[in-house]
């Protein structure tokens, strides 16, 4: 009987600098989606810097907890001489990973002046709620959780 064996060759900081240049970019190559974040009330909202896109190349999936975004930007004239060109072009996608207390079957998005926003509405089960403690004599006396 034969067994097989694959060798997966790690180098720490190798990752580490690939990790870097996907969340802070790099000078050849600035990270395509910034973004901001926050909670406010039940209710948290993702907003993406996507300037010069088309709202209809705009496509937003969810998978379990993972909402991927996918967005494109026209390519340059061939026949332009550019002097600069920093804006990333073509298809370009961002993968936001959400803590299980969203409700991502409810995630609405709206896209307005170059800005997607994502609100996600906090899960009902991760909201505080009043627990009734039994107590001797079928008493029952409500408590925060």
């Amino acid at each position: 009987m034969e067994i097989a064996t694959m060798l997966m060759r790690t180098d720490p900081f190798r990752d580490l600098d690939r990790l870097t240049q996907q969340v802070f970019g790099t000078p050849a190559r600035p990270v395509v989606m910034p973004m901001d974040a926050w909670r406010d009330g039940d209710e948290f909202f993702v907003e993406l810097d996507l300037p010069g896109v088309d709202p209809d190349s705009l496509d937003l999936d969810v998978e379990r907890n993972v909402v991927t975004v996918r967005a494109s930007r026209p390519e340059l004239d061939p026949d332009r001489s550019m002097i600069a060109a920093e804006r990333t072009r073509g298809v370009f996608s961002r993968q936001l990973f959400l803590g299980e207390n969203l409700d991502t079957d409810q995630i609405r998005a709206d896209y307005r002046d170059g800005v997607l926003r994502l609100t996600i509405p906090v899960a009902e089960k991760a909201k505080p709620r009043k627990i009734e403690i039994a107590r001797p004599g079928n008493a029952h006396q409500a408590i925060d959780a």
